[in-house]
């Protein structure tokens, strides 16, 4: 299972992790890319200074390839991009923003750019300014999220640019990963089925949340601010939907969210808090290691791509 994804990160396996705030940590970004894949630091809303110590820890774990999430409304975007910079790290994910004015710097210091898209302009976009490649992400992942599924988003992307594309949204194991290659992208990324891994430090009353779920059990709150997310039903939803349906105005909505999902990633509040997951929350069982959960996705594929084989 290589494609040129693996070449171009110097990995084993096209498998990149989400990086997600609050849960995406050295830990569990150290046992995905020891595992073969990519793993990402998610820095979310932290400062440059807290990035650079999950930075030196993940190298304290791995002498792997990993890479840092860049989440561009951050007030920090600046402080962390910096911090990425100086410590050379080998590969960013963005996401929340157009990253466009680090991309020189960054690919410079032989930075791997891997910017996060919804549509097929920002993609189109994205590859005029010289992105290594683009994560099309559907509308089924967990946390902030576009309108297009993944099943319509990746082949357009596929069609629209020349650069590597790489799945992500509504995947968790071989099935999707088979999937995704034949839409034309050369990897994929997942979220949600790494948050229900060992390593992964978020509060177990959030994994446990995650392999309860069913199919129907996320929703998408906070539209009107203009910055949907998709999360776990829960009391924190209702009040949402409530609040939604009374006409609230986008900042009261903010103030309703500020600070819920360290409540539900940290604290373990999976009632009151927001437990980011996207819809593939309904296929995860179990809590595994992340070499489990790599070496089932890629053994499943391989199966898969033998009986494609026979059928042909």
């Amino acid at each position: 299972m290589h494609t040129k994804l693996c070449d171009i990160l110097g990995i084993e396996y096209p498998i990149i992790q989400g990086g997600m705030a609050w849960v995406a940590t050295a830990e569990l970004a150290a046992a995905v890319s020891n595992a073969g894949g990519l793993g990402i630091i998610g820095a979310g809303n932290a400062t440059g200074e807290f990035v650079r110590e999950q930075i030196k820890k993940a190298r304290a774990l791995t002498d792997k390839p990993f890479g840092v999430n860049v989440m561009l409304m951050s007030p920090f975007a600046e402080d962390v991009m910096k911090v990425v910079y100086e410590e050379k790290v080998p590969v960013i994910t963005t996401g929340a923003g157009n990253p466009g004015k680090y991309i020189d710097k960054l690919k410079g210091a032989g930075i791997k750019v891997l910017p996060v898209v919804p549509s097929v302009a920002l993609a189109k976009r994205m590859e005029k300014e010289g992105v290594d490649a683009v994560i099309a992400e559907g509308t089924e992942s967990g946390g902030h999220i576009g309108e297009l599924t993944t099943m319509v988003l990746v082949p357009q992307v596929v069609d629209a640019v020349k650069i590597p594309v790489i799945a992500a949204g509504g995947i968790a194991d071989g099935r999707g990963l088979v999937a995704s290659l034949v839409l034309g992208a050369c990897g994929v990324q997942m979220g949600t089925r790494f948050v229900a891994s060992v390593e992964c430090t978020v509060n177990e009353n959030y994994k446990r949340a995650i392999v309860k779920a069913k199919d129907r059990d996320t929703i998408v709150t906070g539209r009107p601010t203009g910055h949907p997310v998709r999360v776990l039903k829960n009391k924190l939803t209702r009040e949402y939907e409530k609040l939604e349906e009374q006409g609230a105005s986008p900042e009261v909505l903010e103030q309703l969210g500020a600070g819920k999902l360290k409540a539900a990633a940290v604290d373990g509040d999976v009632e009151n808090g927001s437990v980011m997951a996207g819809q593939i929350a309904g296929m995860i069982e179990s809590i595994k290691p992340c070499k489990d959960i790599i070496d089932d996705i890629i053994k499943e594929a391989m199966e898969l791509l033998n009986k494609m084989k026979e059928w042909g």
